[in-house]
Formats: C-alpha cells, structure tokens, sequence
C-alpha cells in the first residue's frame, strides 16, 4: 500500500477524504480475489494516529472481514543499513493463526540513540548532540518543542554558539538553547553534510536545513530535493545517490534510467519507493513463517 501522502504529518492528513486515501480499497479487493497466504503492507506511521485511530481501525477491519489476522511495526531504515531516517509503519496479514507473533519484531543494527541532558516538558528538554537527533516533523517551531534543544558546549570550533555574533532588529536573535533563529556562527567542516531543498535557500525551510558530518541524510521523498555541503559548496544529491539511499544496486538504477532518463522521474522513483534492507528483512521472517506451515517458498 503506497499512498503515503494522505496520511503523512507532512501532508493535511487527509484521510479518507483524499481519493489517493482509498487506494487500500483496491487492495482488499486484490486480495480477497487472490486470497494470498501473506501480504505486506507499507504507509507512514501517520496511519497510527489520523482520525484518532480510526482510518487505521477501519483498514483492519476491512482486513479482518476477509478472513485475516496481522502485526505490525514502525520501522526505520537507518537501523538496516542505509544512511537514511525513514520511519515507515509495515503491517503483514495472514490467514493461519500459528502465524502470529513470527514476523514481528525485526530487528535492525543499531543506531544512536536519543540522549537526554536535562529533563523537563516538551519544549525545554536538552538533549546530546553525540546522540540521534529528535525526529523532524513539518510543523517545527515553538522554542524546541517540535525540533529539540541540543546542548552545544563551547570547545574549539564548535558548529553553534550560544550567543549571536551580530546586531539584528530582532532582540531575541541568535542560535541559543532556546530558540534558532536568525544569526549565528557556522564553522566550515571539511566532512559532507546533508543538505535539504539546497536551491531554495530564499524559502521558508521547516526543521533544520543542514545536518552535522556523518549524520543520515533526511528522509528521500517524491518532492524534496536533497543535497551535500562539502568544503563550502552545496550541491544536490544525483538520483544516483538517492537510489543508493534506498538500497538499491547501481545496475537497477541504471536499468530505470534506459526507461526514463528525465532526473525528476527518477528522483520521485526513489522518493515513492521502499528500503531495499527493510522490506527484505521482513521477507526473510515471512519466508520462515511459510515454511512452518508447509508452504513451498523455492
């Protein structure tokens, strides 16, 4: 199932109401005429929540009416491999009850973890930045409630400072603990850092537009463009490199490309595609799941 948009935080949630919203409809349909022994279902963690559970009440039901039981799991793809922060909900049906409990959990490699220095409500909780960053959402704002407070110690060189090294109109101007706006120092690193929508540094951006050397490049989606900051220099990420962040081999892009050389196609192709890593260790559990009940999987 890949109509992400209608659920997505980063769209209006439309749900229902949006046509791209009942395009599980038609997958019912598929499967109760096809009746599989498993299906694999992939949206944004958003289906969890729209409506207060209901949409996601509803496509269970849907599900359950055919005969089917199912888990699922929120999963990231920077815990299977690739430098990505793509955090997809998966959900797998059945309809042999054994099944259950065999597919889920899937466990990833491990990543940084959220590390917190100071507690406190959300919007004044200080966090590591050795640590992973608070996930990104597209309505960021509000001192730190939506983006984190990182605590940024003031050693040689730091990428922040906590005081602002310029006058501007604005009196609470200047990267601090508490707010990020305006002015500020950014000290050149000569290691690449990830850059979101690089040519259109004019337009609002919500969240952070460039991260820290080493950390996983933002979400690859169908609209963002993606970039490098490297020795001073911003460039955009090549379909190439945005293929390679979902896993996939050198030889499956460049088959996509003999269809479609236009770089817009191709960089929808991958923003609208699944983690390679993600949906294979999750087809491995499946795999193992259908021959316990004596399905032949050669």
């Amino acid at each position: 199932m890949r109509n992400n948009q209608s659920f997505s935080c980063a769209g209006r949630q439309l749900s229902f109401d949006d046509p791209r919203g009942t395009l599980f409809l038609e997958i019912a349909r598929l499967v109760e005429a096809k009746r599989p022994a498993f299906f694999l279902l992939e949206n944004v963690p958003g289906l969890l929540s729209i409506n207060k559970g209901e949409t996601f009440k509803v496509i269970l039901e849907t599900f359950s009416d055919l005969g089917y039981s199912f888990e699922w799991m929120v999963l990231n793809s920077a815990h299977f491999g690739v430098p990505q922060q793509r955090r997809r909900l998966y959900i797998v049906g059945y309809t042999r009850e054994e099944c259950a409990g065999r597919i889920f959990p899937v466990r990833g490699g491990d990543a940084p973890t959220l590390k917190l220095v100071l507690p406190g409500p959300q919007g004044s909780r200080v966090y590591d930045p050795e640590g992973a960053a608070c996930t990104q959402c597209a309505g960021s704002g509000g001192g730190g409630g939506k983006t984190g407070l990182y605590f940024m110690d003031l050693n040689p060189d730091p990428l922040l400072t906590d005081e602002a090294r310029c006058v501007t109109a604005r009196q609470d101007s200047g990267i601090s603990k508490r707010r990020g706006e305006h002015s500020g120092v950014f000290i050149e690193s000569d290691e690449p850092c990830a850059v979101i929508n690089p040519f259109k540094e004019n337009t609002w951006q919500n969240g952070r537009r460039i991260k820290e050397p080493n950390e996983p490049m933002f979400t690859i989606t169908a609209q963002d463009r993606h970039g490098v900051l490297h020795k001073g220099y911003i460039r955009r990420l090549t379909p190439l490199e945005c293929w390679r962040l979902q896993g996939f081999e050198d030889d499956q892009f460049y088959l996509a490309y003999t269809t479609t050389q236009a770089n817009t196609h191709l960089y929808r192709m991958a923003g609208n595609s699944v983690t390679v890593s993600v949906i294979t260790a999750i087809a491995e559990k499946i795999k193992a799941a259908a021959e316990m009940i004596g399905l032949d999987t050669t």
